[in-house]
């Protein structure tokens, strides 16, 4: 991320870690057995994977058979949304699911199918112009057949976060399942889940320095799951299909890292965050920041430019060295205005033209200023050009 190159685009995915890239590789060669299987080789795996689960459990504060492994963060919304909704129907016939509209598509489009494939009734609670949910909309939103409630913890598009706290108090007292899609927050805010007092919580490891293609789901002993990937009884029975042990070591130790970290670099990701708020709008004409100015993740600041195509100047940026994102990374390339700008109330002239910057462990302040300095020409330039 150093010379002529700057990568500000940590909340679209983190590079590995090299302590926890050193903790993976035993298990890629040398450690190789199925942990299925009840032969040395196996039992060796095997113990892998519950002394990592017990890792992962102490971090968020729960009891080591709560953490269920997945493939991603997004496997983790599908299970938690499709496997409580699909069990509350049939034990209580609840057929309600609330969640709001700025959601990651993997809680989306999840709901969205519940609606339309297995016939649930869907509702979004409306949100504020910071992208948060309030407790008072869920309280008269909740009913006796809600089967689930899926609120994100921190936006992955606009950095707010929500009032987990006071959302979960809400559910608690109506006893109705409670998911917060965590993704986004795991690298920065705390996850004690008796603190938050949720159900079901979703992390992606690729998020906080960790390996792609493996997640977790924290659920609450005591809420059932119907299970949506079958097969073997691996994970509980929750989750079919012969456990990614290497990366699973990798999710672990990342998280213990960030965990351990996080106070040290929160301070850091937040002076050079704090810059791109405050100047950014200074600099550049016609600029609204997106999200909570305050009640944000640390390391997230994101902009509205008017008169700009997003996809526009992320190509300009790349040209001049920088990855950035417009909207969340996994809408790149997509010509449809944001849901999450549409919902916080910003007219199309606006939504076309958003920019997600976000730093990370190795962010300095050079990279800060050049970008700075850069940022200014590249949307007069375009802003020229449209004319």
């Amino acid at each position: 991320m150093k010379g002529d190159k700057t990568y500000l685009d940590y909340a679209a995915t983190t590079p590995i870690d090299s302590c926890v890239m050193e903790s993976m590789l035993p298990y890629f060669q040398d450690h190789f057995g199925n942990p299925s299987s009840i032969h040395r080789w196996g039992q060796k795996t095997e113990a892998a994977i519950e002394e990592s689960r017990a890792k992962v459990a102490s971090h968020l504060g729960c009891h080591p058979s709560e953490v269920v492994f997945t493939s991603s963060g997004s496997e983790s919304d599908n299970l938690a949304l499709r496997g409580t909704a699909l069990q509350a129907r049939k034990h209580r016939k609840a057929n309600h699911i609330l969640t709001s509209p700025v959601e990651h598509r993997a809680v989306l489009r999840t709901a969205q199918d519940l609606e339309q494939t297995y016939g649930f009734e869907l509702e979004y609670l409306p949100v504020d112009r910071f992208g948060c949910v309030s407790p008072d909309e869920l309280e008269k939103a909740i009913r006796s057949d809600t089967s689930v409630v899926s609120i994100i913890h921190a936006n992955n598009e606009i950095g707010s976060i929500n009032p987990i706290k006071m959302l979960s108090s809400v559910c608690r007292s109506k006893n109705i399942p409670f998911h917060i899609d965590s993704v986004q927050a795991a690298s920065q805010l705390p996850l004690d889940v008796n603190h938050l007092g949720i159900d079901l919580m979703s992390i992606g490891a690729h998020k906080f320095y960790g390996p792609k293609g493996v997640g977790a789901l924290y659920i609450r002993s005591g809420i059932e799951l119907h299970p949506i990937l079958t097969g073997g009884n691996q994970e509980n029975g929750l989750r079919a299909g012969t456990q990614n042990v290497p990366l699973i070591v990798g999710m672990a130790n990342a998280l213990e890292i960030t965990v351990l970290e996080r106070e040290k670099h929160n301070r850091s990701f937040q002076h050079l965050r704090d810059q791109l708020l405050e100047r950014i709008p200074d600099l550049i004409p016609d600029t609204q920041i997106t999200g909570h100015t305050t009640w944000r993740l640390s390391n997230h600041a994101s902009f509205v430019f008017k008169g700009i195509h997003g996809n526009h100047l992320l190509m300009a940026l790349d040209i001049a060295g920088f990855a950035c994102s417009s909207d969340s990374a996994c809408k790149t390339g997509d010509p449809e205005p944001s849901d999450v700008l549409k919902a916080i109330g910003l007219s199309q002239e606006w939504t076309s033209g958003s920019l997600r910057v976000t730093v990370g462990r190795s962010t300095t302040q050079d990279d800060i200023d050049r970008f700075l300095e850069v940022l200014p020409t590249i949307i007069e330039r375009i802003r020229r050009s449209n004319d």
